[in-house]
């Protein structure tokens, strides 16, 4: 009977690690300073995540196949100068257009989000009809992209001057709130569900699974396996266009450098919520539970003062030993 209770109990942390890990990581901190439990302290992480997790849901995608997608902050970074470029106040003495007349909110945002469908279509053409390794294909136009996006924002009159002066309904998007919620809040909770509903209710999600699994057998089965990874990087970068705008919305500006660096905090989160590296294997809540362990790293350990390189330390180990995790169990597999 003892014996059966304590497989029981270590069966439960061994499925719901990523839980625990992130429990033990708020107490811990929270026991060095009281303070850090508060509705304003979460309320802040959960802002500080609510983009992050947009990009980790659409990085998650190349993960699934078993690839990886290291175009995604640099297409954040775009998608944040587009739309912040086509959207300054009018008496704003600085505009990147001086001559653009007051668009509709609409048009910048659906800007910024065309232009990371647009990369995420390329990206896709790459990887499924040339067959390039994906962290190569996106690593190819991790570059491209930046290089493009320095250009545009190099553009006179702006000449690499950060884009500053965004209109307040614009701004609203990213620090407004409805009813208490913030929108970014919002949006992401509602981004969240729609890819859980994508990967978990449909045809392409189910697809998508088996290519991650055992590609040979899914071609065998019948998917279109082209089509399906065609598919899956147009939706990675509709996702960090999305997280563009939201990032320009939130910060009141943007420059060439958003988004630096985004890609790896992005695969990172995904790797400590479970999904596996030799695809096929992962779910949408363990995304959430790795951006917001993450999260609570940064925010925390700047709550309670220790210094920030440790966070780097700290962050890397975890990285670490969720991916030896992983392998271990891809080797017992096979």
């Amino acid at each position: 009977m003892e014996i059966s209770k304590k497989k029981n109990i270590g069966a439960f942390f061994k499925q719901n690690a990523i839980y625990v890990v992130l429990v033990v990581l708020i107490i811990g901190i929270a026991v060095k300073d009281p303070r850090f439990i508060s509705f304003s302290t979460f309320r802040d992480i959960l802002i500080q995540s609510s983009t992050r997790v947009i990009i980790a849901l659409g990085a998650c995608f190349a993960i699934l196949t078993a690839g990886a997608d290291l175009s995604a902050g640099r297409v954040v970074g775009l998608a944040a100068v587009i739309s912040a470029s086509m959207i300054q106040a009018a008496d704003y003495t600085s505009k990147f257009y001086p001559n653009l007349g007051h668009l509709p909110m609409v048009v910048p945002i659906l800007a910024g989000i065309l232009a990371g469908g647009i990369v995420g279509l390329l990206n896709g053409f790459i990887v499924s009809k040339f067959e390039v390794p994906p962290f190569i294909a996106t690593l190819g136009t991790m570059v491209i992209v930046y290089g493009a996006n320095s250009i545009y924002f190099d553009l006179p009159p702006n000449k690499s001057q950060p884009i500053g002066g965004l209109r307040a309904d614009f701004s609203a998007l990213g620090t407004g709130s409805l009813w208490g919620i913030p929108y970014v809040i919002i949006i992401a909770a509602i981004v969240t569900l729609i890819i859980y509903v994508v990967l978990n209710k449909t045809k392409l999600g189910k697809d998508v699974y088996a290519i991650g699994g055992n590609r040979e057998a899914a071609i065998v089965s019948g998917i279109n396996v082209k089509k399906c990874l065609l598919i899956i990087y147009v939706i990675a970068g509709v996702l960090y266009g999305i997280a563009g705008v939201l990032e320009a919305a939130r910060t009141g500006g943007a420059t060439n450098n958003y988004g630096n660096g985004y890609e790896l905090d992005a695969i990172a989160a995904c790797v400590v919520g479970g999904w596996s590296v030799a695809g096929g294997v992962g779910t949408v809540p363990g995304i959430v539970v790795g951006v917001l362990i993450f999260s609570v790293i940064n925010y925390g350990l700047t709550f309670i003062g220790i210094n920030p390189y440790w966070q780097q330390i700290i962050k890397g180990l975890i990285i670490v030993s969720a991916v030896a995790v992983d392998i271990r169990k891809y080797i017992r597999k096979k």
